[in-house]
């Protein structure tokens, strides 16, 4: 499949007076065209800030692209002058943003924001944009567009303050399309229709998705692919069956095991026990190792090797490390 985005090798800090956080910690990942690919994992994982990175918006100081590779369609976006940059953000690549209504303006009409970026990137009359921001809210499933046009923020419920954002990303019509916790502060009934929404964006205009989210329940309808992300790193990645019915990963199978489930009434959930590291210093070996009921001597020393299962199916974990498995094996034997 052709490939639209390749992270590789990212590295994202934040100096502070504390001392230097290391956020992003050699991500690699890779995205294909017209596909929806999930990022997954706790709060402070680093989620947000890889998706701000492939947008460039990390805020300099205090932040930076210390290392790595962001390249979309050819391009390396690390390099990129800023103009050139901005010619980028709006029009191929789109972001959503967590809060709908901090993304909003509230002193502005709906009209005006939604027009802005079409206004920017396109010569286009003001009879044409407001023809464009039209179709756009009425294929987010907003009733009533040309009069909605002229509303304000505070005049639409959470679900449709959502859509407008929605609307606002696709309306210059980009090739990517970054939805940072589209769901979050939404009912589940509201989370289910925006999940179709994007859906059904995804086969009428062929946009490539990441999807950003803590919660595994959101992704499982939608996802082709899923990237499981802890302290700063990708620790699993695979196919959406792979990751749900073959996670290899401890902390992708805690995961697991702390969403509800109706076919399992009565069962507990299962949290995971401790805390995530200090990104301050960061362990040398894998993360998750003062978290994990399975961890060895060697997890805590040293990180491990990327192991693929599979084409699509990839794990760092030392449980799955070949050198790992010929020691337990030898040890078992004496």
């Amino acid at each position: 499949m052709e490939k639209i985005l390749e992270v590789n090798d990212l590295h994202v800090t934040f100096s502070t007076y504390g001392g230097t956080v290391k956020a992003v910690r050699g991500v690699n990942f890779h995205l294909n065209k017209g596909e929806t690919l999930a990022i997954v994992g706790e709060s402070g994982c680093g989620k947000s800030v890889t998706s701000n990175a492939i947008m460039r918006l990390i805020p300099d100081p205090p932040g930076k692209i210390s290392n790595g590779t962001i390249t979309f369609n050819g391009k390396d976006l690390t390099s990129l002058p800023e103009k050139e940059m901005r010619s980028i953000r709006g029009f191929d690549i789109s972001m959503i943003f967590q809060d709908p209504m901090t993304a909003l303006n509230p002193t502005l009409t709906i009209g005006t924001q939604l027009v802005e970026g079409l206004r920017q990137h396109y010569n286009t009359s003001s009879t044409d944009a407001k023809a464009k921001a039209i179709e756009m809210m009425d294929l987010v499933g907003i009733p009533n567009p040309d009069e909605r046009l002229k509303q304000y923020p505070h005049q639409f419920s959470g679900g449709m303050r959502q859509r407008i954002v929605i609307a606002m990303a696709l309306i210059c019509e980009p090739d990517l399309l970054i939805a940072d916790e589209p769901t979050t502060a939404l009912d589940v009934t509201i989370q289910a229709q925006i999940l179709e929404l994007f859906d059904r964006i995804q086969q009428q205009m062929g946009v490539s998705i990441i999807l950003i989210t803590h919660d595994l329940g959101v992704v499982a309808k939608i996802a082709d692919r899923i990237a499981v992300m802890y302290a700063g790193k990708i620790i699993e990645v695979g196919s959406r069956r792979e990751i749900f019915y073959n996670p290899e990963h401890p902390y992708t199978k805690g995961l697991l095991k702390s969403v509800p489930r109706l076919d399992l009434q009565g069962e507990k959930l299962i949290p995971i026990d401790g805390t995530p590291p200090d990104l301050f210093s960061p362990p040398a070996g894998c993360p998750f190792t003062a978290r994990c009921p399975f961890a060895m001597e060697v997890c805590d020393k040293v990180y491990p090797d990327q192991t693929e299962l599979s084409d699509s199916h990839k794990v760092d974990c030392w449980l799955q490390d070949e050198r790992a498995k010929q020691l337990l094996a030898s040890t078992a034997t004496k």
